[in-house]
């Protein structure tokens, strides 16, 4: 598997995966996906070794002005039904942090508390939860966590 800078005609095919992923709760659209790139914000593509299939994407964005004052947050990631369970998301979401990790920023995320998988993943990878969001997702009502992963300078990871 690769990753690679998530393209604009990668977008019909993340709102797919999104209707998939979502269907209880109000999935992306192409729309939300362009202004994320029209923002400059990091969105990453996961490719098979050999072809152009789009297997699950992730974006991250990054606010601040100096060192000490950036903050990360989680937007997305995604893995198509039928790649999950094979590392694909855990990919992703150490890229994501790699990216964070450059500007020394905490990353923040919000997930549904009963997502148990991204759960695991994330507790993994450092982040603790915050708080709750009540009913965050909408239509469903889904409450969400709000996590947190402390910045971490890049030679810190590097361990």
């Amino acid at each position: 598997m690769r990753l690679e800078p998530l393209r604009r005609r990668d977008i019909a095919r993340c709102v797919e995966i999104e209707q998939i992923l979502f269907p209880g709760d109000d999935p992306w659209s192409s729309r939300a996906f362009h202004s994320e790139l029209d923002a400059g914000n990091f969105y990453l593509a996961a490719r098979p070794d050999e072809g152009d299939e789009l297997l699950g994407y992730a974006g991250l964005a990054v606010v601040g002005r100096r060192r000490g004052e950036y903050e990360a947050t989680v937007h997305t990631i995604g893995v198509a039904p039928e790649y999950q369970g094979k590392g694909i998301g855990k990919t992703l979401l150490r890229a994501l942090l790699e990216r964070a990790d450059e500007f020394e920023a905490p990353v923040f995320l919000e997930v549904r508390t009963d997502n148990t998988t991204a759960l695991a993943l994330y507790e993994s990878h450092g982040f603790e939860r915050l708080g709750i969001r009540k009913r965050y997702y909408q239509p469903s009502g889904a409450d969400a966590y709000t996590m947190v992963r402390p910045a971490r300078a890049r030679d810190e990871v590097a361990g």
